[in-house]
């Protein structure tokens, strides 16, 4: 049985453009609308497509305050997650990523009643950081190979080892290809580029059976839920939260709304007086008039 854990994060939705802040600075996420972050969800969509092809079995880790349990439901509908975990103290926060990664790090320690995690996902990055360094961190202080920008994966389950295509920089190209292979286990930050491929039939009928199944789930996500505080995690007060973070924040700048670009208009499809309009509209912007 392949062991997969996936970490998440709970991420403030900037196209609202009301983004809350503490006076130190840290994000308010009470007070700010919150989503999967983009970047978690493709990290959640490379896990399902193990569970599709090599049957692995789907830990989900995420550090946050209590609302973090939406991210997580929303992610066991795209994983069909056997098991769902929040880290959440108030400890932890204001966290930077090094006191992040101490508790994901304990944290994956803990999936599966503390049995070995073959892979670790995790986003490129969170847009309310942009720094791409909680991945890198987590897998050093899990001892882990760490495989960054992977575009496309494969596993060799009798040779317990990854064989990976991840996007490198040489020379001033960004679009460098390159092919590496390790053991398990490993620590694997995607590329928002990825997409899953299924290439056979039985592939995508286990595909439509799990995607039902990740839905049910989540429906009762809390039956699958276990909640864990700093304590529950074996973590010294001094590494986690502010306490923990090297990183202070100088400044922080209110985030504009997003502009809209989009306008609705609803069509009544039983006038057909409605309908002729509506095709000449769509002709006229597909020629760019």
């Amino acid at each position: 049985m392949l062991n997969v854990g996936v970490i998440i994060k709970l991420e403030p939705d900037f196209s609202e453009g009301n983004v809350s802040y503490n006076s130190d600075g840290t994000l308010n996420r009470a007070e700010t609308k919150n989503i999967l972050g983009p970047h978690s969800a493709v990290a959640c969509n490379a896990a399902f497509y193990c569970k599709v092809k090599y049957g692995a079995q789907i830990s989900i880790g995420t550090m946050g305050p209590p609302i973090a349990e939406t991210a997580l439901r929303q992610a066991q509908v795209l994983t069909n997650a056997e098991e769902l975990n929040l880290y959440s103290d108030r400890l932890f926060a204001g966290a930077d990523t090094l006191a992040t990664a101490e508790v994901l790090k304990n944290g994956v320690g803990k999936m599966f009643g503390g049995g070995i995690i073959d892979i670790v996902f995790s986003g490129h990055r969170a847009s309310d950081g942009e720094t791409g360094q909680t991945g890198p961190q987590t897998a050093w202080k899990l001892g882990y190979t760490f495989l960054g920008n992977v575009i496309e994966f494969n596993i060799d389950s009798d040779r317990k080892v990854v064989i990976a295509k991840r996007l490198i920089s040489l020379q001033g190209m960004d679009t460098i290809i390159e092919e590496v292979e390790s053991p398990l286990p490993v620590f694997i930050t995607i590329d928002p580029s990825y997409r899953s491929i299924y290439n056979t039939v039985s592939q995508r009928l286990l595909l439509n059976k799990f995607r039902k199944e990740g839905r049910k789930r989540s429906e009762d996500y809390r039956q699958f839920l276990k909640v864990y505080t700093s304590k529950n995690l074996d973590l010294d007060p001094k590494r986690v939260g502010l306490q923990g973070s090297p990183t202070i924040v100088y400044r922080v700048e209110k985030i504009p709304r997003a502009r809209t670009n989009r306008k609705t208009e609803i069509i009544d499809p039983s006038n057909p007086n409605n309908i002729m309009p509506l095709i000449t509209k769509i002709i006229q912007l597909a020629r760019g008039k």
